[in-house]
């Protein structure tokens, strides 16, 4: 499923940039690479650095002259922009965005992504079927190509296995309150016996507040013998 997925980045200009959204590829399981007229040399050593083990996605990347070939292979096209457009395409939400996965989950999609500085140009733009706007604060609202590219894989990995999200970790059974009353009370007879309660006008609300603080804990039966094993050797004399 995660291979009916490619990212297109439109003439990208830091070759550290393409590492590092290779990386962020190979993170969540996306392989395929499309790049339209990069502004260098491509692959160059700062590509390769940035992109740390992926390596095979930054060699099996295809380069194209246009937007229009690097595109061809999709069935359906979502362009990110950081800032509206006025163009005919329908402007989505991330919540559309989940939408679009559920209904075209049998077709190849396309996410392109456009230059670091300047963004998708209108005739980029014109290849997509949709057009969408990552939220984000509205003082500052351009991300960096990677950290895109990285937002959008995690998005997509997460609706393809909800399974690992909604996956609950083992429950662990919480000791009684009986068991945890036997241990408090064991616990203030030792500090009776020690004259911890003083002065006595003040040891009500110093059982109190023991009460307060061990009865709100969620101890298991083995971390509870841990707690009696440490009270007993603490009483015992030297």
């Amino acid at each position: 499923m995660k291979n009916k997925f490619g990212f297109i980045l439109i003439k990208p200009q830091l070759g550290e940039n393409i590492g590092a959204c290779a990386r962020s590829m190979k993170n969540f399981g996306f392989l395929k690479l499309n790049i339209v007229s990069p502004k260098f040399t491509f692959p160059n050593h700062k590509t390769k650095a940035t992109s740390v083990g992926a390596y095979d996605i930054i060699n099996n990347a295809k380069v194209f002259h246009s937007t229009e070939e690097a595109v061809n292979q999709y069935d359906v096209v979502i362009s990110l922009s950081a800032r509206s457009r006025d163009v005919n395409k329908k402007h989505i939400t991330m919540r559309d965005f989940l939408k679009i996965l559920k209904k075209y989950r049998n077709l190849k999609i396309g996410l392109m992504f456009g230059p670091e500085a300047s963004g998708l140009s209108n005739k980029d733009l014109s290849y997509s079927n949709f057009l969408l706007k990552i939220p984000t604060s509205k003082n500052f609202k351009s991300l960096n190509l990677s950290h895109s590219v990285t937002l959008i894989c995690y998005e997509i990995f997460k609706f393809l296995n909800k399974n690992i999200f909604e996956k609950k970790g083992k429950e662990i059974k919480i000791s009684s309150k009986l068991k945890i009353s036997s241990i408090v009370k064991h616990l203030i007879k030792l500090l009776e016996k020690k004259d911890f309660f003083l002065p006595l006008e003040k040891k009500h609300s110093m059982i109190l507040n023991i009460h307060n603080l061990i009865y709100r804990l969620e101890p298991n039966d083995k971390e509870l013998r841990v707690l009696a094993s440490i009270i007993s050797v603490l009483s015992k004399k030297n």
